[in-house]
């Protein structure tokens, strides 16, 4: 039973660190390949992004993926 304890939180920082270097390249990136208004933006409105994007890079991250795929 430790094991599993010790087991879960190692999965979710990993899980948080991947996101977070996700969330990175969605600021600096990212928002700008999914939609073109954003570019014009503040870098504060990106910054707003970030905590979503951390939470929800998976999804983030295929739809990325398939807008890369679609352009070329």
């Amino acid at each position: 039973m430790e094991t599993i304890a010790q087991i879960i939180p190692t999965i979710i920082l990993i899980y948080l660190a991947i996101g977070l270097v996700f969330g990175i390249y969605f600021f600096i990136r990212g928002a700008a390949q999914m939609d073109e208004l954003i570019k014009d933006s503040k870098w504060t409105v990106r910054l707003l992004f970030v905590p979503g994007a951390i939470g929800l890079w998976p999804i983030l991250l295929l739809k990325l993926i398939n807008i890369s795929k679609t352009k070329v």
